[in-house]
């Protein structure tokens, strides 16, 4: 427990590597379900821009905006204390000029509270990493499938499937490495393409529907808890149903009202007779 206790930092992850313990990442979008995984032990928490389909209800990610991802940056560092939080910079806030990934890049920082931010390309973006690494800035790759890239990569389809996308690949990956990426995501590739990698870098990989050869795992929380149905990926494992549950339990909220079983008068006094006063409004800052 010694070791879960402590902070997780952007150097503790090529040391976990190089020691052979897995990584394990999750996707958060808010105060309190960060802290609930950081008491879980989950070393990673991402602020994806999947919040726009599982939060926004969105089609893509594409339309998500820079100050969305601030907004549940910010409340996700609110609620991890051990976890290190990644926050994903979101389309077309690092392709245009070095100026825009700076200052997004710094937003997410300052404003957000992160602790490193997340860019998905491979050699097309090296030199933006470079600069952010440059300027003190820990940040993580994405290749693979990149979902920002979805209309170009003709939907949502496992990549690296031949050997010159397999090569392809790896060359991006090498490119982040050297610019200074301190992990890497790889996302929908052959398990035999992402155990290459892997082998192939310093720094981490974190797979998700990349086969068990990663050196850490990513799922998006939603998935995993079975929050979000719209579309499972076959690579995810359900670990719960929770959409099952919180819907079963509003149904039974909404009938006791409807028939006048909440609230019982119990609900609101204390030993029957004197009316209880709280301040419902001030909760105590979760540590």
């Amino acid at each position: 427990m010694a070791a879960i206790s402590k902070k997780i930092r952007v150097p503790d992850l090529a040391q976990m590597k190089q020691r052979g313990e897995r990584i394990v990442m999750l996707t958060a979008y808010d105060a309190t379900m960060a802290r609930l995984f950081d008491q879980a032990g989950v070393d990673l928490l991402l602020v994806g821009d999947s919040l726009g389909q599982v939060v926004l209800g969105l089609d893509s990610t594409i339309p998500v905006t820079l100050d969305q991802i601030v907004h549940h940056t910010r409340a996700v560092a609110q609620g991890a204390s051990r976890a290190l939080v990644v926050a994903d910079m979101p389309f077309l806030t690092y392709q245009i000029s070095p100026a825009d990934s700076m200052r997004g890049a710094a937003r997410l920082f300052q404003e957000g509270g992160a602790a490193a931010i997340k860019l998905e390309g491979g050699r097309a973006v090296a030199d933006t990493v470079r600069r952010l690494t440059a300027a003190g800035l820990p940040v993580m790759g994405h290749i693979g499938l990149t979902p920002q890239h979805v209309h170009r990569l003709g939907g949502m389809r496992r990549q690296a499937r031949d050997e010159k996308a397999a090569n392809g690949l790896i060359l991006d990956a090498i490119a982040l490495e050297e610019s200074g990426a301190f992990a890497i995501v790889l996302e929908a590739i052959p398990d035999e393409v992402a155990e290459s990698v892997t082998s192939r870098l310093k720094i981490p990989t974190i797979g998700i529907g990349a086969g068990p050869h990663c050196d850490g795992q990513v799922l998006v929380s939603y998935d995993m808890l079975g929050l979000f149905d719209t579309f499972v990926p076959p690579f995810v494992k359900q670990y719960a149903q929770l959409g099952e549950t919180i819907l079963q339990a509003a149904k039974t909220y909404a009938g006791e009202v409807r028939e006048g079983a909440y609230p019982t008068s119990a609900s609101t006094r204390k030993n029957g007779t004197a009316f209880v006063e709280v301040n419902y409004f001030t909760r105590p800052r979760p540590r």
